[in-house]
């Protein structure tokens, strides 16, 4: 049987990534404000969906063909950063929208709505890279089956993951109205986001294995 204290470390690391600002928070925040809450959930399954895809895959052994095979992992980063530099521009470009932008868009349909919250959190190779870096730190062969162990800090992770982002979700409005009045902070916002989201791209599309 796996260790309390195995549990307890994974989940304070699962705890500390998750409050990272990266894609998936950002996307949902976007789609919670543009749509509303329920579509920033629905969304939240497709990141879920993605997650436990990533650690069915580790578990089973298939994320070290990202590791061992320099084109597999190549092609999930450059997807990566083609889909980041996308969001980038959508932000920088001339009526671009801020991430906490107050705006009324054509509501997506809850299968869409899942289906971008799965790409937007599978094409990054870091959640792979995650899984196969973190997982076998807090594995220990003599405490039980490998796989039942594998499968239980996966299940950790996702539960603190998907908690929150649902807090996030529920809070997006409450800063969307603080910004919408100060049009200013609004501007700097967006421009800052967009920075970010591109160099976020930049960065992953330049990050070749050492």
């Amino acid at each position: 049987m796996i260790s309390s204290t195995a549990v307890a470390g994974f989940a304070l690391v699962a705890f500390g990534m998750v409050l990272t600002p990266g894609p998936n928070m950002m996307y949902l925040t976007s789609r919670s404000i543009c749509q509303g809450r329920k579509a920033g959930l629905v969304s939240l399954g497709g990141v879920a969906a993605a997650f436990l895809l990533y650690m069915l895959a580790t578990v089973c052994g298939i994320t070290a063909l990202l590791v061992t095979v320099p084109f597999a992992y190549d092609a999930l980063r450059l997807a990566g950063a083609a889909y980041l530099l996308y969001l980038a521009w959508q932000t920088l470009k001339p009526g671009g929208r801020a991430v906490f932008a107050l705006q009324t868009l054509e509501p997506d349909s809850d299968r869409r709505l899942f289906v971008m919250g799965f790409l937007t959190n599978l094409l990054n190779p870091k959640a792979a890279m995650l899984y196969l870096s973190l997982l076998p730190q807090f594995i220990d062969p003599a405490a039980g089956n490998v796989l039942t162990q594998s499968l239980v800090l996966g299940g950790v992770q996702i539960l603190i993951s998907v908690t929150m982002n649902a807090l996030i979700i529920l809070a997006a409005g409450a800063v969307a109205s603080f910004l919408a009045g100060r049009p200013r902070w609004m501007s700097l916002q967006r421009w800052v986001m967009g920075s970010v989201l591109a160099a976020l791209g930049f960065r992953m599309a330049l990050d070749w294995r050492r």
